[in-house]
């Protein structure tokens, strides 16, 4: 099968486009520019690489004439962020391929009200990115529910693995937490140290995508959470990420209205984002409608992440890992 995989050199597609080539099929990757994969691998020696930008070509209408010259028979589209934008990719593809595969996320979901959320099953979601990804999954639902073209959604967790900075404990990108956490000093949690989040390793989001490929009929119309195991709280993360560094964590609550007064603003919005949701997400049915099998529990995908960082200088700590 010949596969096109939109953003293919990005976290997923890193993953996922060397699956494709060992699972034998023809894959051609479209990226916006020439940034190398973030794990190197033989496969991409066979891999038809292209540079397009999406933005540009959905502006002159010709994004989905650029695919389709490819032939393909299934399309990847792991950067689809608006209606607009998926729904002329759909129209493009409708009858000329066989199957369009969506990257969603768990954002398109609000705060839990139950857990663990299954699909089409959580709030609504409350912030620019879930609402227009949730338009996203609900129209191509609706085009193959037509008897339109084929669409599956896959919705990933906070996605981790060797290349980029983990969602950290406190719900944010702050690299302060993890010195913090290397000495031993104590982290002032906003809230509750018993939000959840649900994080997973990239590869495992590859999986689902490659699964959703392989049993088509079984994935037409549907949307699978793509996630580790188990969630972790912000009481078990910090924990085991302190421990790996040989030291316990210490952690005080204090109010929302605290930890804005210090904390910069864009790490602040980040921890609402991710703790407020208070995310945790079921896998049954990846498991039992396509054999999802994931391979990390969300603190061991989160310390790949974390090693490759400190030993590519790219993150600074107190002191080296004990694992």
């Amino acid at each position: 099968m010949r596969v096109v995989v939109i953003g293919g050199t990005g976290h997923i597609g890193t993953f996922l486009v060397p699956r494709l080539v060992r699972a034998g099929h023809e894959v051609v990757s479209l990226s916006r520019g020439t940034r190398p994969p973030y794990v190197a691998a033989p496969e991409w020696q066979e891999v038809h690489q292209i540079v397009a930008d999406r933005e540009a070509a959905d502006r002159d209408g010709t994004f989905g004439e650029l695919i389709l010259a490819h032939d393909p028979d299934a399309v990847v589209d792991l950067l689809a962020f608006t209606p607009d934008s998926a729904r002329a990719l759909v129209e493009a593809l409708r009858g000329r391929v066989g199957h369009l595969v969506h990257c969603g996320t768990l954002w398109r979901y609000g705060p839990s009200d139950r857990v663990p959320i299954r699909e089409g099953e959580g709030s609504p979601p409350f912030d620019e990115y879930g609402i227009l990804k949730a338009e996203i999954a609900e129209l191509l639902a609706a085009e193959t529910a037509a008897g339109g073209l084929v669409t599956t959604t896959v919705d990933p967790g906070h996605i981790v693995g060797p290349g980029w900075m983990p969602v950290g404990p406190l719900g944010n990108g702050d690299p302060r937490v993890w010195s913090d956490l290397s000495a031993g000093r104590t982290l002032r949690v906003p809230g509750s140290d018993g939000a959840l989040m649900h994080h997973v390793h990239a590869d495992d989001v590859a999986q689902v995508f490659e699964l959703a490929l392989a049993h088509r009929d079984a994935a037409a119309g549907e949307d699978f959470h793509a996630v580790a195991p188990s969630a972790l709280t912000v009481r078990g993360y910090a924990a085991a990420a302190a421990s790996w560094f040989g030291k316990p964590a210490s952690l005080e609550c204090v109010t929302w209205e605290q930890f804005r007064a210090e904390t910069p603003e864009r790490y602040a919005n980040a921890s609402w984002g991710h703790l407020h949701r208070n995310h945790c997400l079921s896998i049954d049915k990846a498991r039992s409608v396509l054999g999802y099998r994931p391979r990390y529990e969300p603190d061991d995908a989160i310390l790949e992440s974390v090693r490759w960082l400190i030993e590519n200088n790219r993150m600074d700590v107190a002191g080296p890992l004990l694992v």
